[in-house]
């Protein structure tokens, strides 16, 4: 008897299951939120110069009882290129003299301007606080946006390597448990956070926080569940982080204040906190942790709670050793991530597959955190760039059973970046096509991310396969901490970062050519196999790939 079907005699997809995994991926709904916060917590208004305050504390035109706040800026502020305010400059001396714009051609670009010394003036009317208008992150300071998402996503990098070897030292349920309640300290501290510095540390352990419970759900979640209801399982878990994308914009549309934002999506996790308790570990992890009595006691309750209490009663620590004698063997052997590259194929296969997750990473969150420059409201882009994740991972579902998983993974990714690179040629005035393109391209990144979990997982042989999965997971992560910094390129040369972010997805499309086929084919166990393209003596479903990857824990 193998250990799945041990479980389906406990109850398989019972009463347990199911609770377990709503509750396991209702936070998942916000960690989504958490993971594009700042573009509604950071968002850009429209600013302007402050108007100095001279003599008794008047303003320039307090003696004009009939001036408008048109008339005011006028006066004080010089227009740019667009015949807009400009942003980061102001006249040494008001123009009052000059009885209206004409007098000196429109703009007064000839007339002496100095930066914004008093501070600035902000729009009001879409966000009423963000951290832009608290601290003043325009102009000069305008990259320390970019600098505080990327010290997030390294946040996120952190806490998959430090929670992930947590987890396979002191179990999923316990770290779950702390990650829930460090997401919910943190992210209240953020919202109150009196300074920029303070707001980075505390987003810097939100982002720790969201790698400890999304790695951790996920074994939980798949750990637990029948093999056959397993891809299911999965697919859940990815549409509640979609829908937590859709449920964003909603949210800070109710809250538009940055501070009630953040309040609003950390305090949850103080419930999440409290109701981990009840979640049972994972009967895998106890097992290949010798804990074989605790296992059993696991057990025994699941299948009480299942309404199969005489099956459970049947359990002992010799039929968990016979049900798990494959993954308690594999658990013995030691690899290391040199094992990577030491072979030729396994070389090639990491080199190709870490490029593509370095890019699909870089690319998405390239085009996710800069939903202002489409010129459409940034709640309703919000909710489309959510919204094609839907059919974007259902057609790539379909692609990878019948199509196959290169030719699925290759195209999403090219596509992707053809999309990214045409709208370089698209004129900024074309918005609809501007914005189609770019949800597209998105699209086609959800895809590939949806792909990449599963095809990684087959192309690498049994006792190497969540360390290959752990250094895609990683360099997916740095793809992440580089997009932001790639962004603030635009500020000298407005074309580089989409030609970047373009061009990088292509190229791992280039390099996604050259792996090998998996559809239908059994799943190598050991790096020869791999090597000589020998398939295993005992062929596999397909399912096991995440049942392995969950057996030898997270990276």
């Amino acid at each position: 008897m193998t250990f799945a079907e041990l479980l389906d005699r406990i109850g398989g997809m019972g009463r347990f299951q199911v609770v377990h995994v709503a509750l396991l991926v209702t936070p998942v709904l916000l960690t989504a939120s958490h993971n594009l916060l700042q573009n509604f917590s950071a968002a850009v208004p429209e600013h302007h110069c402050r108007v100095r305050l001279v003599g008794n504390g008047t303003e320039w035109h307090s003696n004009r009882t009939q001036a408008t706040e048109e008339d005011l800026l006028w006066a004080a502020i010089p227009k740019d290129a667009s015949g807009k305010p400009e942003k980061c400059r102001r006249f040494v001396r008001p123009r009052w003299h000059l009885p209206n714009a004409s007098a000196d051609g429109g703009n007064g670009t000839e007339w002496e301007t100095e930066p914004c010394h008093d501070g600035w003036v902000y729009d009001q009317s879409v966000f009423t606080n963000t951290i832009i208008m608290e601290w003043d992150l325009v102009c000069n300071l305008r990259t320390r946006r970019q600098a505080a998402q990327s010290i997030y996503m390294g946040g996120v990098l952190v806490g998959a390597l430090v929670f992930g070897s947590l987890a396979d030292r002191f179990g999923r349920k316990a770290v779950l448990s702390w990650s829930y309640l460090q997401m919910a300290v943190s992210g209240v501290c953020t919202a109150f956070s009196p300074t920029l510095t303070a707001y980075c540390v505390f987003r810097f352990l939100v982002g720790m926080a969201l790698s400890g419970i999304v790695l951790n759900c996920m074994s939980l979640v798949l750990e637990w569940v029948p093999t056959h209801v397993r891809t299911v399982a999965g697919t859940v878990v990815g549409y509640s982080a979609t829908f937590g994308q859709i449920l964003l914009p909603g949210l800070a549309y109710a809250l538009p204040d940055w501070r009630w934002l953040q309040l609003a999506a950390s305090m949850p996790f103080f419930a999440f906190f409290l109701y981990s308790w009840w979640f049972a570990e994972s009967a895998r992890w106890l097992v290949l942790s010798g804990k074989l009595d605790e296992a059993v006691r696991v057990l025994k309750k699941v299948a009480q709670f299942n309404g199969k209490k005489d099956e459970g009663e049947k359990l002992t620590t010799e039929v968990l050793k016979s049900s798990m004698q494959k993954e308690l063997a594999l658990a013995q052997t030691s690899y290391s991530v040199a094992s990577l590259v030491q072979t030729r194929t396994v070389r090639r296969i990491s080199c190709c597959i870490s490029s593509v997750w370095f890019a699909t990473s870089f690319a998405y969150y390239g085009l996710a955190m800069d939903l202002q420059n489409f010129g459409f409201s940034i709640y309703l882009i919000q909710v489309a760039f959510g919204s094609i994740d839907i059919p974007a991972k259902l057609g790539a579902a379909i692609g990878m059973s019948y199509v196959g998983r290169r030719t699925t993974q290759a195209s999403s990714v090219i596509l992707a970046g053809v999309a990214i690179l045409a709208n370089i040629f698209v004129p900024q005035d074309l918005q609809g096509l501007r914005t189609s393109l770019a949800v597209l391209g998105k699209g086609c990144l959800a895809s590939s991310f949806n792909c990449l979990y599963l095809y990684t997982g087959e192309l690498y042989p049994t006792v190497i396969r969540q360390t290959g999965m752990g250094l895609g997971s990683t360099l997916a992560r740095v793809g992440g901490i580089v997009a932001p910094m790639v962004k603030m390129t635009g500020e000298y040369f407005p074309y580089l970062p989409p030609l970047i972010y373009g061009t990088a997805p292509i190229l791992s499309g280039i390099a996604a050519a050259f792996l090998p086929e998996t559809l239908n084919v059994p799943l190598p166990d050991t790096i020869e196999e791999v090597e000589s393209g020998r398939p295993p003596a005992q062929p596999q479903g397909r399912e096991q790939v995440l049942l392995q990857k969950m057996d030898q824990g997270h990276t």
